[in-house]
């Protein structure tokens, strides 16, 4: 999918893996929750890019990836149906607030509509003001749910 200024959005490839992992390291920067750790986050991006549960979109300019996002699909008892659970959404600093943000979600929400998702949900950190101010304009909304988790 060809977008603005010859950005392409497409599949990522094992190729792409080192600026992925590039894109995820400035990404658990900002999140509190999150350290970064090239061994896992590597494992976590090889196991997205098989099988036909998850989707791993790149944004890529001259031959560059500068940004991506990816989902998993989820069976929602809430929905009757599935849901997306979108992973991460990064767009590398010079990109930013040039559209490839909004271009990555659209071809994602398209997958999922060809996939009969029902409702795509993520999450983000509280205080990354830039994205909640991203989602918004995008028309996501907030929820009354809180994520725990357990290791």
């Amino acid at each position: 999918m060809q977008t603005m200024s010859g950005v392409i959005i497409r599949r990522a490839q094992p190729a792409d893996m080192e600026f992925l992992l590039h894109l995820l390291r400035s990404l658990f920067s900002i999140e509190k929750d999150f350290t970064f750790n090239p061994v896992r986050q590597r494992a976590g991006l090889a196991m997205m890019l098989v099988g036909d549960r998850a989707i791993l979109l790149v944004a890529e300019k001259e031959t560059r990836v500068i940004g991506m996002c990816c989902g998993q699909l989820m069976v929602s008892t809430a929905e009757g149906g599935l849901s997306l659970l979108v992973e991460d959404v990064v767009v590398d600093r010079p990109w930013r607030n040039k559209g490839v943000g909004t271009a990555l979600l659209t071809a994602l929400q398209d997958w999922a509509t060809k996939n009969n998702v029902l409702r795509l949900q993520l999450l983000a950190d509280r205080s990354n003001t830039a994205a909640l101010k991203f989602y918004h304009t995008l028309k996501w909304r907030k929820t009354e749910l809180i994520c725990l988790y357990k290791r």
